[in-house]
């Protein structure tokens, strides 16, 4: 098949690294704002054959909880990124009385090849979105509320000015509720990283997903600096925010590159380290290379451990906001 488009090798030289096949396209702006939500196929490697093994079979969602959320979800035109990014967890974080809303729409401005939430031109920003998500936090008698959104590379401030107002609005309405925010990376830009970090948030998270090499396949837009810097940066503007940042594996990482990831978020300060595996939302979407045993993610949590993280969370079914609730309560 003919390639078209920007072609680059990613065989990188150094240690530990291997090599990486073609993108198509590569994605080098840091402002992707496409004309539909059609994916583009990204080859890492061969996809994994084998079926799915049993520590990766999450239940099912039912019960009242479940339901009831989804049903408000809807009624107040709200988006959770539960339903959204496709989360095997869903079921039991939402019986657990946790949810993940997605603000600024549902519509993503970067292409990361990994994700399953839609891509395209987003909508104006909605100025009642905070309301309404504080209604449906209070209405639920939610604990603990994770709050994400898409990446608005169009608008950095305005979508941190929503986050900022959503924090205010549950503070309000549910004053005893602990609210965790899964912020973009903004672009590097400070302001809106300063606009969320004035609001308090419980925790501030803003997730690494992969390794150095495979950033420019996985994260379109985003780069792995810029990562580090972002997290630094709470926590010197803010020494006393809880910081939290995640990884996936299966992705073609090689374990020490991932105790190196380890080792620069634990020099970051971070306080909260997430890591699960990588499931494949759909064919083109990147290939998983393999999967991670339950023994091996034990042992990627001893090594991150080293590191000075307060907690750390490590599992195939681990997802960033996944045990939310239990994080926080441990440690702080």
């Amino acid at each position: 098949m003919k390639r078209s488009g920007t072609e680059e090798n990613l065989n990188h030289r150094g240690r530990g690294e291997h090599r990486v096949s073609y993108l198509r396209p590569l994605i080098e702006s840091d402002i992707t704002v496409a004309a539909s939500s059609q994916l583009v196929q990204i080859d890492l490697g061969p996809p994994v054959r084998a079926p799915k093994p049993a520590w990766l079979k999450a239940k099912a969602p039912v019960g009242d909880n479940f339901h009831n959320l989804k049903k408000l979800a809807r009624g107040l035109g709200l988006h959770t990124v539960c339903e959204s990014a496709q989360c095997p967890n869903i079921g039991e974080c939402w019986h657990h009385h946790t949810a993940t809303f997605m603000l600024l729409g549902d519509i993503c401005t970067r292409r990361c090849g990994f994700c399953a939430v839609p891509k395209g031109r987003p909508q104006a920003i909605d100025w009642d979105e905070p309301r309404r998500v504080a209604e449906a936090v209070a209405t639920l008698g939610l604990r603990h509320a994770v709050v994400t959104s898409v990446n608005r590379d169009d608008d950095n401030v305005g979508g941190a000015k929503i986050f900022a107002e959503t924090i205010r609005q549950i503070r309000e309405l549910v004053p005893e509720c602990r609210v965790e925010v899964l912020i973009p990376d903004f672009q590097g830009l400070e302001e809106p990283l300063r606009i969320v970090l004035e609001a308090k948030p419980n925790v501030l998270n803003h997730n690494t997903e992969t390794v150095p090499r495979l950033y420019r396949a996985v994260r379109s837009g985003a780069r792995y600096q810029r990562t580090l810097d972002l997290l630094a940066n709470a926590r010197r503007w803010d020494s006393a925010m809880v910081t939290k940042s995640g990884v996936m594996v299966g992705l073609g990482e090689e374990t020490g590159e991932l105790i190196e990831v380890f080792r620069d978020l634990g020099e970051c300060g971070v306080d909260i380290l997430t890591i699960g595996q990588y499931l494949r939302p759909s064919k083109d979407h990147l290939p998983m290379t393999r999967y991670y045993t339950p023994a091996e993610f034990v042992s990627l949590k001893e090594e991150a451990l080293k590191f000075g993280f307060r907690h750390v969370e490590s599992g195939p079914l681990v997802r960033s906001s996944y045990h939310a609730h239990e994080q926080l309560a441990s440690g702080y």
